[in-house]
């Protein structure tokens, strides 16, 4: 799928450009790895934001699981941000339950714990790279689709209205998701905690653990660090439920560490602040025609476990090589509709897991801290059920449906091997192809712009074809000509 890239355009939309194929709505870290993703495969993108063009140094979401790395990897940009942030191997929740990364089977056997903005950095510098033309301060008012393409609606700075037109639109746009509501998808869920506070500080004593979390009476807490001195904090207190527009000030944000913990670190210089509250909502089709969801603006959830970045950039790491593959004409167009039997599961799972976390740290009657209590008992002491959870959380237990009577790898996230050429799999993704492993050689004459050859460089018989996006789809454990080629004809489009 990699493809010449263009020159890249200016960051507004004055200068002359080829008309998009995909407009990608929304310039946060989902948008951003799926606009530079097409743009690498050699497609015309244009990224359209209602913001001004900038990158904020304030953000939310501040940590990278290990599946989201392996992505990130994919594309050469793993290294480089680890460098960046804070690589944590262990947590620690509610006092008592110890969880821990460092088990993973994954070369990023840790959590990294990185302002979002610095995520933002490294993927528009990727999409700017690529070519992809950045369209800011245009606000999206409409859209109406055809069987030929979408046409977007949209206001400029300037008041003016206009149209844009591509063969696909993703929105990724977030919570308000201006895409969803044009396409008349509902949000459904509600809101689980409010008056929830956030603040960036520097602390004058720190925490006994390196990423500590407490919950404790009527107030739960949690501090971790981005290595460059400063602190994540987010905090709650049951008796402070107020509008995300009350003012905020370091004292209360002090008062809630001193409930959760017993004292505040002395707390000290907060560069931002800010209160909000934290939705569960998941919009029922990812798809409707030529217009996909992806991010916060097909899925929102509660913070805990840190898992709503992770889950949108996986969006677009699964959405982004269908989009290519069906408009280089490489693949059927029904290809597009796995994205919403692959991903919507996710999401569902992701609602679950992180509000039964924080749930369980505000559990308020006897009977519910006892079950925290009891389940900080399993989940300490069994270990399959342990791994469970953390393959979970870090994303790498996630497998996508296959049909009955395939390899039962298929459909799996496929590790980080050592090929014969003295590199790894994740390396040669970087490509945006296929990449099938083989035990034997194999040659094709015809694919080379979708896939790439490898061998293992151990002794291993399996034969596997991995997806750009790092999952398995298709693998046989002996000699199977046929079956190989059936399935580069069905992955990777005809000879």
């Amino acid at each position: 799928m990699k493809g010449t890239p263009r020159t890249p355009a200016s960051s507004t939309d004055a200068t002359p450009t080829p008309t998009p194929e995909v407009i990608v709505v929304g310039s946060g870290p989902t948008g951003l790895l799926l606009a530079g993703d097409l743009a690498t495969a050699g497609l015309a993108v244009a990224l359209v934001d209602k913001r001004p063009h900038k990158i904020s140094n304030l953000s939310r979401a501040f940590a990278l699981h290990a599946r989201t790395l392996e992505q990130l990897d994919a594309r050469g940009l793993a290294d480089e941000l680890e460098a960046k942030g804070e690589t944590l191997s262990d947590i620690r929740l509610f006092g008592a339950l110890h969880m821990r990364f460092d088990a993973l089977p994954s070369r990023f056997n840790h959590l990294l714990v990185l302002p979002q903005y610095e995520v933002e950095r490294a993927l528009e510098r990727r999409a700017r790279e690529a070519g992809v033309r950045f369209v800011p301060e245009t606000e999206v008012t409409g859209l109406s689709q055809d069987t030929d393409g979408v046409t977007l609606r949209v206001r400029r700075p300037d008041g003016e209205r206009a149209e844009l037109r591509a063969a696909y639109v993703v929105g990724a746009d977030g919570m308000r998701s201006a895409v969803r509501q044009a396409i008349g998808q509902p949000f459904p869920g509600r809101s689980v905690i409010r008056s929830v506070v956030l603040a960036d500080v520097r602390l004058d004593e720190e925490p006994a653990q390196t990423l500590t979390a407490r919950a404790v009476g009527d107030a739960f807490a949690f501090f971790a660090p981005f290595g460059d001195g400063y602190y994540r904090f987010i905090g709650w207190r049951r008796d402070r439920d107020v509008p995300d527009s009350t003012p905020l000030d370091l004292e209360e944000v002090r008062e809630i560490a001193r409930r959760a913990f017993g004292h505040d670190y002395g707390m000290r210089d907060a560069r931002w602040m800010s209160r909000f509250h934290s939705d569960e909502r998941q919009a029922p089709a990812y798809r409707v025609g030529r217009v996909f969801l992806a991010g916060d603006a097909a899925h929102v959830h509660t913070p805990a476990g840190g898992q709503g970045m992770n889950t949108g950039l996986q969006d677009a790491a699964n959405l982004s090589w269908k989009l290519a593959a069906v408009l280089r004409g490489h693949a059927d167009p029904a290809l597009l509709d796995t994205y919403q039997s692959e991903r919507h599961p996710v999401g569902r799972s992701v609602l679950r897991s992180s509000g039964g976390i924080i749930r369980l740290a505000m559990a308020r009657r006897p009977w519910t801290r006892a079950l925290r209590t009891a389940l900080t008992t399993v989940l300490n002491h069994v270990g399959p059920i342990r791994r469970r959870v953390m393959a979970q959380v870090s994303g790498i237990g996630y497998a996508y449906a296959a049909p009955r009577d395939t390899h039962p790898l298929t459909g799996r996230r496929a590790p980080d091997v050592a090929l014969a050429n003295g590199g790894r799999l994740y390396e040669s993704l970087r490509e945006g192809r296929f990449v099938l492993i083989t035990p034997q050689p194999y040659t094709t004459a015809t694919r080379n712009d979708r896939l790439s050859v490898e061998r293992w460089a151990s002794n291993r018989r399996t034969t596997v074809l991995v997806r750009p996006d790092g999952y398995i789809a298709w693998a046989s454990d002996t000699p199977d000509p046929a079956g190989l080629e059936a399935a580069l004809d069905r992955w990777t489009g005809g000879s």
